[in-house]
């Protein structure tokens, strides 16, 4: 009921898909609201927060007419400046929708402007997405292997330092990623007072961690799977079931200790919360560094309207 110079709330549709997966229940879920105009921030975030997954995308006119929208990208508590699931999940309902031009998608966003390529089956159905992360590849600091055993409730003999240490490591969001055996990444029981710990000890991590763990499943230097867990202090929400804007700079490390001009990897993320998805990457060196693209396959789950 609204009173006396109350506006009543305005209806907002939304659709919800399951990302980076072909079964529903399975992948990242994401809710989109494809026409977000009239939204202030406040609104957007007090819906992210509603919606209690880890990211709501709020899709607006973009600045250029040349390109096909302003996305924002929200989770429970705060604006991220890129992401991966949410990418490829708004880039699928939009095309849904008929708004790709010959197959692309170009999203501007805070981290730049984000290029997405439209996925079809042999029915010529939209079935998925691949993104262009924003940025190339870029390192940070490293952190002791004790420091990240420690965050992930392991052993430091479990964080296998020899390609690399773990390394803070972007193309458009920081992860700090750190190498397991495959038996230590299944047993990974995260330690919340270890996080904040490292926080308050390491500057250099900007006052945010999100721990990317993965273990190779045989030569990833030619373009084999590794499996990967993403954890981070992301509201209540610590661990995520398929992480694209993780993947990406996982995709460009791995290609940096090799000679090759381009890989792919496939990433499986997800299994050990039920959520099994699969993210296909390619890495490739380029003028300007080493850029990554990830994508997958996405399937529809809810429709609705949101009151605010």
């Amino acid at each position: 009921m609204t009173g006396p110079g109350t506006r009543a709330p305005a209806a907002y549709a939304f659709e919800t898909v399951d990302v980076f997966t072909s079964e529903r229940f399975g992948g990242n879920p994401l809710a989109v609201f494809p026409d977000a105009r009239g939204l202030s921030d406040a609104r957007m975030q007090a819906l992210a927060a509603e919606f209690n997954l880890s990211e709501t995308t709020f899709v607006l006119p973009p600045e250029d007419p040349g390109h096909t929208a302003r996305v924002r990208i929200f989770t429970r508590t705060r604006e991220l400046p890129f992401a991966g699931h949410p990418n490829v999940g708004t880039a699928y309902v939009l095309a849904r929708h008929g708004r790709d031009r010959d197959g692309v998608l170009l999203f501007e966003e805070l981290a730049g402007l984000v290029a997405v390529h439209v996925e079809r089956d042999a029915a010529g159905e939209v079935s998925g997405a691949m993104i262009d992360a924003p940025q190339p590849l870029s390192l940070g600091a490293s952190l002791p292997v004790e420091v990240v055993a420690a965050c992930a409730g392991l052993d430091a003999a479990d964080i296998l330092a020899t390609c690399h240490p773990p390394i803070l490591a972007s193309v458009g969001n920081p992860f700090l990623i750190a190498e397991t055996t495959a038996a230590a990444l299944a047993r990974v029981v995260p330690d919340e007072a270890a996080f904040r710990r490292t926080l308050a000890a390491w500057p250099a991590l900007d006052g945010q961690l999100f721990l990317y763990l993965y273990a190779r499943d045989g030569d990833t230097s030619a373009g084999a799977t590794v499996r990967a867990r993403m954890f981070g202090l992301i509201g209540s929400i610590l661990e995520d079931p398929a992480t694209g804007s993780a993947a990406t700079p996982l995709a460009a490390l791995l290609l940096s200790f090799t000679s090759l001009s381009e890989a792919r990897t496939d990433i499986i993320q997800g299994v050990e919360m039920g959520r099994p998805s699969l993210l296909r990457t390619v890495a490739r060196r380029t003028a300007d560094g080493i850029r990554a693209s990830v994508g997958g396959a996405c399937v529809p789950v809810l429709r609705g309207e949101a009151l605010a």
